[in-house]
């Protein structure tokens, strides 16, 4: 397996790991304190084939102003480990969204080069026009700066993370618009309401989680089908537990590894 193929490997599982939880909805609303805890900090392991690639951590900041409006903030950091051969990824997700934790003000990426550059890329929607500006810079030096149509309101690669984990047991199928790169794409989501024990190697027991399946619909690299599946915790926090997925050369596994969240275990099965 060459550098290419493992690389293009660990961004598929962080890229679809970021939809599938950013998607599951359900219809009674549950509180923003649950959902947007300040501080709190989820750590998952990527594997494929039973070799540990790297990990996402994702982490809940502060709510800030962002032009006169009051937002909800996050980061996320996803490494490659030290040691794997030939694959060396380091990048850093910031999400600006809306408290209603249903669409996007801006979202920031910046991945590390192999010359220790930084590739740093914005998005900016402008709902009143109904466009959003894409814009790429590279050693401060800007390569792509183009505006594309933005018909409804929609969340980005990291908030959608936080949507996912508003709402649960919907128990019917839906389609939601995220933003990826010069597209807007969907992403069609089928709910069942179906309770399931989840192991991890982090908890000596089985969690109660739900379970759904779904259908990316964007292009994926390096024979993504498309087709994946998803745990998350069976309580008010919503937490991933774990994910599933199919790309040409097998199944990509993602576990929750560890947390900081006082107050929280993984709810018994």
């Amino acid at each position: 397996m060459n550098k290419t193929m493992i690389k293009k490997i660990f961004k598929i599982s962080v890229c679809v790991f970021l939809l599938f939880i950013s998607i599951f909805h359900q219809r009674e609303l549950l509180s923003q304190s649950f959902i947007v805890y300040p501080g709190e900090e989820l750590l998952y392991e990527v594997d494929f084939l039973g070799i540990k690639l790297g990990s996402i951590k994702i982490v809940t900041e502060n709510v800030e102003n962002y032009e006169g409006k009051e937002v909800y903030k996050a980061k996320a950091y996803i490494d490659s480990y030290e040691g794997i051969p030939f694959v060396d990824l380091h990048t850093i997700y910031q999400s600006w969204f809306d408290k209603s934790v249903s669409f996007t003000y801006r979202f920031v990426s910046n991945t590390k080069q192999s010359d220790n550059s930084w590739d740093y890329q914005e998005i900016n929607p402008d709902y009143k026009t109904n466009k959003y500006r894409l814009s790429k810079y590279l050693k401060n030096n800007c390569y792509f700066n183009e505006t594309f149509e933005l018909k409804q309101k929609a969340n980005d690669g990291l908030s959608i993370f936080f949507l996912a984990r508003k709402y649960t047991k919907l128990n019917r199928t839906i389609t939601v618009p995220t933003i990826m790169d010069k597209n807007v794409d969907y992403t069609i989501l089928t709910f069942r309401s179906k309770i399931e024990s989840s192991t991890i190697s982090a908890v000596p027991y089985p969690i109660r989680t739900i379970y759904f399946n779904g259908e990316g619909k964007w292009k994926g690299v390096y024979g993504l089908s498309g087709y994946f599946e998803g745990w998350f915790s069976d309580d008010d926090a919503r937490i991933p537990i774990r994910a599933k997925m199919n790309v040409y050369v097998g199944n990509i596994n993602i576990e929750l590894k560890s947390w900081i969240r006082p107050g929280w275990t993984p709810p018994k099965s």
